[in-house]
């Protein structure tokens, strides 16, 4: 297992690589939320953030913080990141710091028009203002991408869990926002895409699978035996996080794979 230190250069890196212009980048575009964003912690009795992935520091945080959370705002704003990790338990801290990085190669891998199709839903443990551990739930989701396309700003809304068995560690999902539906394998397939690469053989399977042929014509096609074809496939499914061939090509096709 990684250490934190391990886990902070890998984010890093991430977030270097997305290689952001700061000519790029329309803080108007940030200006325009706050009325918004002000009007759902009125009336949601929600507490808000927003991440600037360029600057690496939050530029909003909305005045209830204090109030629902016991969060001191002249903390946040002064230490920033530093104070907010603070409050959460060490033990959610790691395995949040380590999905935020599954989080964003899994952003990595969609394509750049689906990436505000996305919330990653955490329930923890943070401090409250008796310094006594609260479970909350926190919703991210992107609130802006840049000119290219790189994750810019990211919305964060916390709101206190209506289970309160502080003995239960981190939960997660990532929800599709336009379909509801929970991907329920995203951070394996971050792993696989990481960790396991088609070989070339699987890719030229995999292209003919997309062409429509069944494992009998792709066995003659590649002079194999259909056992053959078949245990390609498995492994492509595998190393893809995928439960089909539909899945396999949509996830390849993402990829610049085929």
């Amino acid at each position: 297992m990684a250490d934190i230190q391990e886990l902070y250069m890998r984010y890093s890196e991430l977030l270097i690589s997305q290689d952001m212009q700061e000519e790029d980048l329309d803080y108007s575009k940030f200006e325009s939320h706050l009325p918004i964003l002000d009007q759902i912690s009125s009336i949601k009795k929600s507490g808000l953030t927003v991440f600037d992935m360029f600057k690496k520091t939050h530029i909003y945080s909305s005045y209830n913080l204090k109030d629902i959370f016991g969060y001191d705002l002249s903390k946040i704003a002064s230490e920033d990141t530093t104070y907010i990790d603070s409050m959460v338990h060490p033990d959610d801290y790691y395995e949040l710091t380590s999905n935020g990085i599954k989080l964003l190669e899994f952003f990595f891998s969609v394509d750049i028009s689906e990436r505000r199709d996305y919330k990653l839903q955490n329930e923890y443990r943070i401090k409250d203002k008796n310094d006594k551990y609260i479970r909350v739930i926190e919703q991210h989701t992107i609130l802006e991408l840049d000119k290219r396309g790189n994750i810019w700003l990211t919305l964060s809304v916390l709101d206190i869990s209506p289970t309160q068995n502080t003995r239960d560690g981190l939960k997660t999902q990532l929800i599709n926002i336009k379909t509801g539906q929970i991907i329920r394998d995203w951070v394996g397939k971050s792993k696989a895409q990481k960790d396991e690469r088609l070989s070339n053989r699987e890719l030229e399977i995999l292209n003919l699978i997309k062409d429509g042929l069944p494992s009998k014509e792709i066995s003659d096609n590649l002079a194999l035996s259909v056992h053959t074809v078949n245990t390609h496939r498995q492994k492509i499914l595998r190393k893809l996080g995928a439960t089909n061939s539909h899945e396999a090509i949509e996830f390849a096709t993402r990829l610049s794979l085929i």
